[in-house]
């Protein structure tokens, strides 16, 4: 899934964040020896995500606490749901309240935005994949709730595979240049990708055997045209205004891929509450 250790540091930096010096209020009314129960509860409907993390957060505040699972990763739950019982130091509970239940929130809350893209269009070879426009900081998290939620991840970082997009072109003088000078400086196991607005760049991208030819903004005609005349040359990525209600007439125009920025860069988080009892 991830390396433990790279949860680690997210979820050390926000608890720093959190309490930079202690709970002043947990500290003062809790005695250090106390034990409680608490059970998280969803408050609205959808996919959950983060448990492992959010099991995370209280191990390492307590490593004796005890956190069972009462859903699966990745399961629908209906709003009321109790998803988790924890057991454990009280303050340990209540520190770790607010980070785990902030990661908790954001990762489900990714995941039923990509259920819900990815249920419209499963009848159709086209995936959903996500972008770089994720928190800064959470990106391996999100991406990962991407994947529970049905889609498929792009690149994670710029140095995982070659997207010329419009600014390179200017800067190289020309899509087949940018393909030319990049190809000279990467091994053969990276592919390249390229971002066409029209259909004269769509042309360009072929000459210079693009792996990938990314469709930005396009219309839905010259989306198809553009499919029709790349004919498997390279993958067809869509791209730029989708939405729940365009992804179909867009996966219906035969690309590969529909990459959807709003599944990290605008998420509503999904509301679940932690009650001590």
């Amino acid at each position: 899934m991830f390396a433990l250790s790279d949860i680690d540091n997210i979820i050390i930096n926000s608890i720093k964040e959190d309490m930079p010096s202690g709970d002043i209020t947990t500290d003062n009314i809790i005695d250090e020896n106390a034990k409680s129960d608490a059970k998280m509860i969803a408050k609205d409907s959808g996919v959950i995500a983060g448990l492992d993390i959010a099991k995370r957060v209280f191990e390492l505040l307590d490593p004796d606490v005890k956190f069972e699972k009462l859903v699966k990763e990745g399961q629908w739950v209906n709003k009321g749901d109790v998803i988790v019982t924890i057991h454990g130091n009280t303050r340990a509970l209540l520190k770790g309240e607010r980070t785990a239940l902030n990661l908790l929130q954001r990762l489900s809350g990714i995941a039923t935005k990509t259920r819900g893209y990815a249920e419209k269009i499963k009848h159709l070879k086209a995936k959903v994949v996500d972008t770089r426009k994720t928190t800064p900081g959470l990106r391996i998290v999100e991406k990962y709730a991407v994947r529970v939620g049905g889609g498929t991840n792009h690149r994670f970082c710029l140095s995982d595979g070659v997207l010329i997009k419009d600014n390179h072109i200017k800067a190289a003088g020309g899509i087949k240049k940018a393909i030319e000078l990049v190809r000279d400086k990467i091994p053969h196991t990276i592919k390249i990708e390229v971002e066409t607005e029209t259909i004269e760049e769509v042309l360009e991208a072929i000459d210079g055997r693009a792996d990938i030819i990314m469709l930005d903004n396009m219309g839905l005609d010259i989306m198809k045209e553009a499919v029709k005349i790349i004919n498997g040359k390279a993958i067809v990525e869509a791209s730029g205004n989708v939405n729940l209600n365009s992804i179909v007439d867009i996966a219906e125009t035969g690309v590969d891929i529909i990459s959807v920025g709003s599944l990290t860069h605008s998420v509503n988080a999904f509301d679940i509450s932690m009650k001590i009892s």
